[in-house]
């Protein structure tokens, strides 16, 4: 941008903010040239702003003795490198404040009349920032290299040019006729860094956005890319239903129907519409599980006349499954032993306890499912029984230890040659360290929780999607939506990670290290080996387990608390070993 008076006396120069400042004796008449370069880029608008100064008698915006201006004539040129300027017509123009509706109107700026007429702000406009937006005749298409050139004449009285002025264009098809942002402390520091050739990254990004607008490569590039944003697909919107926590339960479909329990009559549905009822579904079992020529109404029970809530539906199943005579209870117990078995084994005696059908597998040992499914009937279905029939058998006292004999007969250990080793489940690992550092709460029923720190066994642990237990995933813990047979047992890298890193282990092995003998660190290993492992450690693990501890407390000098916290980690360690986790 330049500018320049026709007047020796008067002086602009660049204010903070983008403004310009006229100092100097100001002369009766005078005419200011400005010229600049924009860039390319449309041009609709021109606004021009009459800014207070303290300068100017009453603040101005005027030179002239009162504060007041008139700005006479003003006219737009525009002009490339090696070519003659052209005129650019204005059609109508608008300010926040005018002196009259007439010879001293914003629209008198750009009548006929140079001399005679022209834009004033006296009478109420006197000591306050003012500005006129005019519009071209018709928009301006400007190239990188074009120069506009405007000249604002002050001749309609005496000493009323502008003292300072602020000018700027729009694209906009309608711009507000407003005074701009004024003072911008930021931009202000930022034109003050420029000038000193000394830019913080904060003033850098302030005046990165003026930059752009007049860099020529930086519009076509953004042109470039709007064009491109332009032509991408663009989605379809359409509403659909969210559910979450804190909203009310959305209606559906099935509302009318209500709840088995409380309406006894359940019916088919025509392509699952509720409002085609196609007759009444009766209660039924499986005919397959049905013996001696039994019907469903043989275990049915009706509710007792004082009952109005239930039709007791549910206790004529239970007893159907129950049944081990004529119901489905020879094979209820045979899945129960089953579950068991696969629980102390790993496997089951059926390897899929899901699905004990025909695309299930067959027993290993079906004489012995028979037999510990019919003492489980004998035993009034009593588990505790069966646990103790399962774990008192050489079966389960047998060594894990391979031998090639076994092994070339039984490759997969199907038929228990050997006991498989195999590790604890999440549960049961989290447990079993919160026994060890003796912080096990033995706390039975009651609300779960979500607090991953809390210490009841973690079978009380509740189960919330957007909120899983990261232990328990861990050490894969199975999908809770639906039914799983058998659990994975994988082995990764997070497992160890969460043994060194995670906060309740780490916290959990400093509360057993609170438990161990504080003064013999020998007698304090024998202990921890006994706590976690249920065992004394062999001389080569006292050996080491010591060396160990020395070493942790020597990294530890200079604390209150080395030996507790060198066993803290020795007991970090122990918690981190197989042979914690794993059955061997």
């Amino acid at each position: 941008t330049s500018a320049s008076s026709d007047q020796s006396a008067t002086k602009l120069t660049s204010e903070p903010g983008g403004s310009l400042l006229a100092s100097g004796n100001p002369p009766t008449k005078e005419i200011y040239t400005l010229k600049y370069q924009p860039g390319a880029g449309e041009l609709r608008f021109l606004r021009i702003e009459a800014l207070t100064h303290p300068s100017m008698k009453q603040n101005g915006p005027g030179r002239a003795s009162n504060g007041n201006f008139a700005l006479s004539d003003l006219k737009l040129f525009t002009s490339k490198s090696g070519s003659k300027k052209q005129e650019i017509k204005f059609t109508s123009a608008n300010a926040t404040h005018q002196q009259n509706k007439t010879n001293l109107s914003v629209a008198s700026s750009i009548d006929s009349d140079p001399n005679n007429s022209g834009w004033a702000v006296d009478v109420g406009g006197i000591g306050k920032d003012q500005a006129a937006v005019f519009e071209l005749a018709k928009p301006l298409q400007l190239a990188d290299d074009e120069t506009l050139e405007l000249t604002l004449n002050f001749s309609t009285n005496t000493q009323h040019s502008l003292g300072r002025i602020r000018v700027s264009i729009s694209d906009k098809p309608s711009p507000p006729v407003k005074v701009g942002s004024g003072k911008n402390p930021l931009l202000d520091q930022a034109l003050k860094g420029l000038r000193a050739g000394n830019l913080t990254k904060q003033q850098r990004q302030t005046l990165f956005p003026l930059f752009a607008k007049t860099d020529p490569q930086w519009q076509k590039l953004t042109d470039t890319v709007q064009k491109i944003l332009s032509t991408k697909p663009k989605p379809t919107v359409a509403k659909v239903q969210v559910t979450s926590e804190g909203f009310p339960p959305t209606k559906h479909h099935a509302d009318g129907r209500g709840f088995p329990h409380f309406y006894p009559e359940t019916h088919f549905l025509s392509r699952g519409d509720p409002s085609q009822k196609k007759g009444i579904a009766q209660p039924g079992y499986l005919q397959v599980l049905m013996r001696n020529d039994k019907a469903t109404t043989d275990w049915n029970e009706s509710p007792p006349a004082d009952w109005t809530r239930t039709s007791c539906r549910r206790r004529g199943l239970a007893n159907w499954i129950t049944d081990t005579e004529n119901g489905a209870g020879h094979l209820l117990a045979r899945v129960v032993v089953n579950r068991v078995w696969h629980h102390h084994f790993g496997r089951g005696i059926v390897a899929t306890p899901n699905d004990f059908g025909l695309q299930g597998e067959l027993p290993t040992h079906p004489d012995l499912l028979d037999h510990l499914a019919q003492n489980l009937i004998t035993n009034g279905w009593n588990l505790k029984s069966l646990h103790r029939d399962i774990l008192l058998s050489s079966t389960w006292l047998q060594s894990s230890t391979p031998s090639s004999e076994k092994t070339a007969l039984d490759p997969e250990n199907k038929f228990l040659s050997r006991f498989s080793s195999r590790r604890l489940e999440a549960e049961v690992i989290r447990d079993s360290i919160l026994a060890a550092a003796g912080q096990l709460d033995p706390k039975m029923f009651g609300p779960g929780t979500l607090d991953q720190g809390q210490r009841r066994r973690s079978i009380y642990f509740m189960i919330k999607r957007s909120r899983l237990v990261s232990m328990m995933q861990v050490f894969d813990q199975p999908e809770p939506l639906a039914s799983q047979g058998s659990r994975p047992s994988t082995t990764i890298a997070p497992q160890a990670l969460l043994f060194m890193n995670n906060p309740q282990v780490v916290q959990w092995a400093h509360f057993l290290a609170t438990t161990l003998d504080k003064k013999d660190p020998d007698i304090a290993i024998q202990q921890l080996y006994l706590r976690a492992l249920t065992r004394e450690p062999t001389p080569t693990e006292l050996r080491d387990n010591r060396a160990f501890f020395d070493a942790q407390s020597a990294s530890y000098s200079g604390q209150k608390n080395a030996h507790q916290l060198a066993l803290a980690d020795l007991c970090q360690i122990l918690f981190s070993l197989n042979e914690f986790i794993y059955l061997p």
